[in-house]
């Protein structure tokens, strides 16, 4: 039996000596500092606000995906739809360069091969526009993998070579290879068409890039969440400690290749699809440097960094040509060259100042912001 006084050992407690100490019947711990409620209210609280940002961003940018049709003319949707396979594309090689952590030179030959498979199969198979560019995108697959295999060999420099001369080879079959690709006249391609519904303005070609350019970020989001996405940023990091710990860099390597190729021939098919033209200038190295830019200026191994280097790549031709505007035609002939000059520039800078691009950027800025805001509280 047990009395009011007695002692319960089902519990100890320390002593001031450090040594346990048998718990009497009706002792009660101290109540928690004010401090570690304050805490754990205020960790509660940023964890509810944290929340409550990424629904409201989440409605933002669902109101603007519909508001843009509704409301835009010609030039907006012309602009929406570009930046729409902008961001396909340069998703996929920021799975290959930000998250995989492998070089690519060649990006724009991987779209360049998406827009003419979709042109093959849609005007000599007659296949319909939702198994065209499924299509495309592995057919491109195909092409990345098959460049992607020098880097079980090599890495750096040298795979940025290889990717390079890739571009290049893929470029002269486009030129040369007249009975599949119409030589340097290009190809038609036929309006995209879903059942009895053509696409052939930019207000219809929105609704299937919109939806699309949505899908791929989600899927890229999620996909880091699985083991092939841990792989990747494993690789990116240590590939000699990611192989000590059981991946394969090698089949990861591929993979990465095949995935980033996978978005830039659907980007690539929807390019022409939307142009309803492909010819093999559109698919220059030139467009590779831009994608590439795109991807460094945004800000390497994050979607969000993709949105905003998208964003970055499709205002910026378009302030030059307002510059050029202004002060005539001597400048838009002065500014043309130019471009290119400004993304190797822009991607050099990037690099040595701001490795984490505008994404690096706006994520110091919104914690300098919270700091204050905590530190005022």
């Amino acid at each position: 039996m047990t009395g009011p006084g007695a002692t319960d050992t089902s519990a100890n407690v320390p002593s001031r000596s450090g040594r346990a100490e048998p718990r009497r019947r009706g002792q009660v711990d101290a109540a928690p500092h004010p401090a570690a409620l304050h805490s754990a209210a205020a960790a509660a609280g940023g964890g509810h606000a944290a929340a409550a940002r990424r629904a409201g961003g989440a409605a933002l940018a669902v109101a603007v995906l519909v508001a843009v049709p509704l409301f835009g003319n010609s030039y907006h949707l012309h602009m929406a739809c570009l930046f729409g396979i902008i961001v396909i594309s340069a998703m996929g090689l920021n799975l290959l360069t930000g998250y995989a952590g492998l070089i690519s030179l060649g990006h724009a030959a991987f779209m360049g091969v998406g827009a003419y498979g979709v042109a093959w199969f849609s005007s000599r198979l007659g296949l319909p526009f939702y198994l065209c560019l499924p299509l495309a995108g592995l057919l491109a697959a195909g092409a990345g993998m098959v460049t992607g295999l020098p880097s079980l060999r090599i890495k750096g420099l040298y795979l940025a070579i290889a990717t390079l001369a890739a571009q290049f080879i893929l470029g002269f079959v486009f030129n040369e290879w007249e009975s599949v690709t119409g030589g340097r006249g290009g190809t038609n391609v036929a309006p995209a068409q879903v059942g009895g519904l053509l696409l052939s303005t930019e207000r219809e070609m929105y609704y299937p890039i919109a939806a699309v350019a949505v899908a791929s970020l989600l899927a890229a989001r999620n996909l880091f969440r699985t083991r092939v996405g841990r792989a990747f940023m494993a690789m990116r990091d240590r590939d000699s400690a990611a192989e000590v710990l059981g991946v394969d860099p090698r089949r990861y390597q591929l993979v990465a290749f095949g995935v980033s190729s996978f978005f830039a021939g659907i980007a690539g098919g929807f390019m022409a699809y939307f142009y309803k033209v492909v010819t093999p200038g559109q698919f220059s190295f030139q467009l590779s440097l831009f994608y590439l830019t795109a991807i460094v200026v945004g800000g390497m191994g994050t979607v969000q960094g993709v949105l905003l280097g998208a964003i970055f790549m499709t205002a910026t031709p378009s302030a030059l040509a307002a510059v050029a505007g202004v002060f005539g035609p001597l400048a838009a002939g002065l500014l043309a060259p130019l471009r290119e000059v400004l993304f190797g520039l822009l991607i050099v800078l990037f690099l040595i100042f701001e490795p984490g691009g505008l994404a690096g950027i706006i994520g110091r800025t919104r914690k300098r912001i919270m700091l204050i805001t905590a530190a005022k509280e």
